[in-house]
């Protein structure tokens, strides 16, 4: 699209939203507090999305080694633990189906920074959390691309006046966490300095990882309105394969999967994250924010486990692979926005620009043949792929919140991405290019039935731009059983919430609660005409087609006391009924797919199936016991019940129940104050599975059943315990 029409769009978008900001009578400050570069922005009250927010706070008590311990407290929420610290986070359902490093439907913000990486899940420094706010539903209404069932945004801590800190926490399988920070903050100036370093063996064979991250956050205060804040985070990540089994019989007989390999391992990663912010404020009722960023992420790891050496001899050795996997990626963006908060109407007006570059390059780490009698042998040098796709967003996005009376708020969103992928193949001299216009809103009321009581209602929508993989399968795959698509649409998501929110006095304490019935349709859904991870035939080639379909219906319930009484809880309840409403092709490929005289395909059409991996039932619940105002003890109680780990739902995984166990003291002495717990996490050591999952007849004996499973073995009873001592 040219640069004309952009701005022209910009401005229609801007015009339209700002016109319908119809003048009422005088009924007090309207508050925005929609934001996806800061954290400062809190307003629930109006809010008339699902939304849940953990304090940094919580995270730093509870002593976690990934982010799904915290996660699990907020319904709606499943997360697929890679390894470590390691996670993919998905939302109501929407991408439980996919599991080879797809993306999640979710957007992941740091910072303002949006943080895709190449294996589609997401490296967090638990250390460094102020604040975590996760926004359910479509989102792309403030997010953009891929937020098809909403946004995870985290804003990183800042400094604190003259305070240190120095921890150390050691576990089982050799588990180390070592960190050390730094902080100070004067009237003009605020800084915040860490460095930390997590370590494990892993239950699981060659699961180990390291994680070592260095932050920094200095905020300058160039005068009483306005100030400037710069970040880094730079992170380097070793890890191994997370241990998947093969089948039922081997997740009962070797769970640490000491027998056998993974398609990819050995994975190093650096990242690195650049920010820089400027806020202004104009009186009390408006801002200014403008936010640069550049994320890199340099991946690297090898796949394809080698079964034949260049002589045609069977390799078995355990860390024999043939291909590297070299990916680099840059994201850029500008994003601004302006607030205006009146007594008649408030608005945000904001623009997103991205320039992102993704580059990957494969090529062979030994000589090898893919049989025994094959006359041909693959070198080791030998680039086989080597390209380069740049994305450029152009997106103008507003928010107006207007007060219908006293009592009733109406909220409305727009955003319109003009989305470019250019592809450039260096070893086959070839060019593509493709252009998306997409529109994202969400219209939503609250209204108030008390000073403690909000009902709220909203519509919103997500959406997923086609990639270019998807596009020109084909052409990029050289694979005449392969076939292009460049007409496809982006996939679009309507999430529709209906929730109250409030809290309600009860004894000496006040709970808070938030329930919502949710909606979500995923329309236009890409998939592969002959089902994923399926491989394609010359009777049954392989296209990307809109032709796919899920719902995700359900209710959502939350429900926290004052966690500064005596006896306080939290508890989270989810009933997810997912479930595909478009699904005609699906193939189940029998047999070695390698020896097509054996392989056949079935055929099914998996319409109304369940998704996979999308319990009915999730409840967690958290009880705390403050014996005095510096010893807890918490108990943590968390239930699944059962689920599918296929899209064909005939292998059902059994539901499961566990206990963690938490217990701190803090004494201060002088100036110094020492912090020590003890947790101990699936305290009656309870055996489930972290993750299950098929598609197909994995030991290619053309039989599919449970022993073609790929399994990740809970690792039972966890112990961790650590000493902090700031100063």
């Amino acid at each position: 699209m040219p640069k004309t029409s952009r701005i022209s769009h910009s401005i229609l978008l801007s015009a339209l939203l700002a016109s319908s900001c119809i003048a009422t009578e005088n009924l007090g400050i309207i508050g925005i507090d929609s934001t996806t570069i800061d954290d400062r922005f809190h307003t629930s009250k109006t809010e008339s999305s699902s939304t849940a927010t953990i304090d940094g706070k919580k995270v730093d008590e509870a002593h976690i080694e990934n982010l799904q311990q915290v996660l699990q407290a907020i319904p709606g929420i499943t997360t697929e633990i890679k390894a470590g610290d390691t996670l993919k986070i998905h939302i109501r359902g929407v991408e439980n189906q996919r599991y080879m490093g797809e993306k999640p439907g979710v957007a992941v913000v740091i910072d303002g920074v949006p943080v895709f990486e190449r294996t589609g899940a997401v490296n967090i420094d638990l250390d460094n959390i102020a604040s975590i706010k996760v926004i359910k539903g479509g989102a792309s209404y403030l997010f953009g691309d891929d937020a098809l069932a909403g946004a995870v945004i985290i804003t990183t801590k800042k400094g604190a006046a003259n305070k240190s800190m120095l921890a150390s926490e050691f576990g089982s399988f050799s588990y180390q966490k070592l960190l050390a920070e730094t902080s100070f903050a004067n009237d003009s100036l605020n800084t915040r300095l860490q460095v930390s370093e997590r370590k494990s063996d892993g239950y699981w064979k060659d699961s180990q990882y390291l994680s070592r991250y260095a932050n920094g956050k200095l905020q300058y205060y160039l005068d009483d309105t306005s100030d400037l804040t710069f970040g880094l985070e730079a992170s380097h990540r070793e890890k191994d394969s997370h241990g998947t089994v093969e089948g039922m019989t081997q997740a009962l007989t070797d769970p640490t999967s000491i027998v056998g390999r993974d398609y990819s391992r050995k994975y190093d990663v650096d990242l690195l994250k650049l920010f820089l912010t400027y806020s202004k404020d104009f009186g009390n009722n408006s801002n200014l924010l403008v936010n640069v960023y550049q994320y890199g992420d340099d991946t690297q790891f090898v796949s394809v486990p080698q079964k034949y050496s260049s002589t045609g001899a069977v390799v078995t050795a355990d860390d024999a692979y043939t291909t590297l996997n070299d990916y680099h990626q840059v994201q850029r963006g500008l994003k601004s926005e302006y607030r205006n908060e009146g007594q008649n109407v408030a608005y945000l007006l904001g623009a997103d620009l991205r320039n992102n570059v993704y580059e990957n390059k494969t090529s062979y780490l030994v000589d090898f043949k893919t049989s025994a009698f094959s006359p041909t042998i693959y070198r080791a040098g030998t680039i086989t792929s080597d390209n380069k796709t740049t994305e450029e967003v152009y997106a103008p996005y507003a928010e107006v919140k207007i007060p219908l009376n006293e009592t009733t708020t109406l909220t409305l969103n727009g955003r319109y991405d003009n989305i470019r992928l250019d592809y450039d193949d260096a070893l086959h001299a070839l060019s593509l290019q493709k252009d998306f216009d997409v529109y994202s809103h969400r219209a939503g009321l609250t209204h108030a039935l008390n000073d403690s009581t909000t009902l709220f209602i909203s519509r919103s929508t997500g959406f997923r731009a086609p990639s270019i993989d998807q596009l020109f399968n084909g052409t990029i795959t050289l694979d005449s059983k392969v076939l292009n698509n460049p007409d496809l649409k982006p996939e679009e998501a309507i999430n529709y919430d209906l929730g109250i929110r409030g809290t309600i006095p009860a004894m000496d304490n006040t709970l808070s609660y938030e329930a919502t019935l949710f909606w979500l349709d995923r329309k236009d859904y890409i998939m592969s005409s002959i089902g994923q991870y399926t491989a394609a035939t010359a009777t049954n080639p392989q296209k990307y087609e809109n032709i796919g379909g899920m719902r995700s219906k359900g209710l959502e319930l939350s429900l926290q006391s004052d966690s500064k009484k005596t006896f306080s809880f939290d508890m989270a309840y989810t009933y997810l009924d997912s479930y595909f409403t478009q699904y005609d092709n699906f193939y189940l490929g029998l047999g070695s797919p390698y020896i097509p005289s054996t392989y056949t395909q079935v055929h099914y059409d998996l319409t109304g199936n369940t998704v996979p991996r999308t319990s009915k039932h999730t409840l967690n619940l958290t009880g705390n016991y403050n014996i005095t105002s510096s010893t807890l003890l918490s108990a943590e109680f968390t239930a699944k019940s059962s689920y599918y780990a296929d899209e064909l739902n005939q292998l059902k995984m059994p539901g499961y129940e566990v206990i963690n166990l938490l217990a701190k003291h803090s004494e201060k002495w002088g100036n110094t104050t020492f912090d020590v717990f003890v947790r101990i996490d699936n305290v009656f050591d309870k055996f489930y599975f972290n993750t299950a999952r098929s598609s197909g007849d994995r030991d290619y004996n053309k039989i599919y059943n449970e022993e073609d499973l790929s399994l990740t073995v809970n690792p039972g009873r966890v112990y961790t315990a650590g000493l902090a001592v700031k100063f």
